[in-house]
């Protein structure tokens, strides 16, 4: 592994990622960067395929907002071929561990993809982020600025406050912000043969140790834990049984979007979408004649159990299905904490290495030993 260091002067830890990128791309080595770029009212950003140093006037992966899972993007450009370009794909901790699951899934072709990983903050719901960005082009910078100063946010997004790995898994490179003083500097850490050969070609000047990174990760990781811990504990107390996991799926109206938001779920056609749930309206008046009425529409619990049993294993806990939901279904809450009663089951960490096999994919003779009667 080799480090380098990025230097950040006046414009900011934003601007010196902007160079960075650039430099990438004007050195020849990639040939496109998809990368979050601001929007013109700058209360949000998109994610954009950049293939000019121009077109990253406006970038800024630093900007603490998800609005959208670049797995699911990058399965989009790949899935049917690879690319035939180097293209740099700059992501955040969720969002590389849910590519890694889709490469397994073979729902991304990873040839030619230069994975640059972020240190991860946490992030804001879109709407949060926009009242409190909007006519502040330094949002940013005050946003790092106070995450260094260990202040307190409670408006970050819940799946942020309780996320265990906000560092970069199976990225190139990472660009590193934990342990360091990126007001002035930031760490770039080559993890891959890839890698090493981007930073060569990039000339940097050669970087600390890890010490100071890992210790902050640590940290950092026993604060989240406990977040999430508690998070299991409310949970587990308000869902327990079917009365009450049906009263908290009550609210749902059908409208799909945590799956249209979920990296994982990737069916060219859902079940739910599909003739098996388009019925004549006699089925529903003489269903609605046996009970005297019937929930409409009807199917909603199960839809959120079928869907939660396909992706549970490789759930990654970004909590894009739950800022999704228009009526504040706790989605994220329920979903992450069965996935890591079955994950723990497996020992099995979505995202943390392509040698990991999926736990349903597989079979093994010694396992589940402790299911069945005696």
């Amino acid at each position: 592994m080799k480090n380098a260091i990025l230097s950040v002067g006046a414009e900011g830890a934003v601007g010196a990622v902007r160079n960075l990128l650039g430099d990438l791309l004007t050195k020849g080595l990639v040939e496109a960067i998809l990368v979050p770029k601001e929007l013109p009212s700058k209360d949000n950003v998109v994610q954009s395929l950049a293939t000019t140093v121009a077109a990253l006037d406006a970038a800024n992966p630093l900007a603490p907002v998800l609005p959208v899972t670049t797995a699911r993007i990058i399965s989009d450009m790949t899935k049917v071929a690879p690319s035939q370009k180097k293209i740099g794909v700059v992501a955040r901790s969720c969002e590389l561990r849910a590519l890694t699951e889709l490469v397994k899934l073979k729902q991304v072709s990873p040839d030619n993809l230069i994975l640059i990983g972020i240190d991860c903050l946490g992030t804001y719901t879109v709407k949060e982020y926009g009242e409190v960005s909007q006519g502040n082009p330094s949002f940013t910078e005050e946003f790092l600025k106070s995450s260094k100063e260990d202040k307190s946010d409670n408006h970050l997004r819940e799946a942020c406050q309780a996320c265990e790995y906000p560092y970069p898994l199976n990225a190139d490179i990472t660009l590193g912000l934990f342990g360091m003083d990126y007001a002035k500097e930031l760490l770039i850490i080559a993890n891959t043969p890839q890698g090493e050969e981007i930073l060569a070609g990039l000339e940097m000047a050669e970087g600390p140790g890890t010490e100071a990174r890992e210790a902050a990760i640590s940290k950092l990781a026993s604060v989240k834990a406990k977040k999430r811990d508690e998070l299991f504990g409310q949970t587990q107390k308000e869902n327990t049984g079917l009365e009450s996991l049906s009263a908290t799926f009550a609210r749902c109206i059908g409208c799909h979007n945590c799956r249209d938001m979920c990296p994982l779920c990737y069916c060219k056609e859902c079940v739910f979408d599909s003739p098996t749930f388009e019925f004549e309206a006699d089925k529903y008046l003489g269903w609605a004649s046996k009970k005297g009425s019937l929930r409409m529409p009807t199917d909603t619990l199960l839809f959120h159990l079928t869907r939660l049993n396909h992706m549970v294993a490789s759930c990654v806990g970004c909590g894009l299905c739950q800022e999704a939901c228009p009526n504040d279904i706790p989605v994220f809450r329920i979903f992450r904490m069965v996935g890591d009663q079955v994950q723990s089951t497996f020992d099995y960490v979505p995202g943390r290495s392509l040698d990991d096999e999926l736990p349903l994919t597989i079979f093994r003779e010694d396992e589940l030993q402790q299911v069945g009667y005696e």
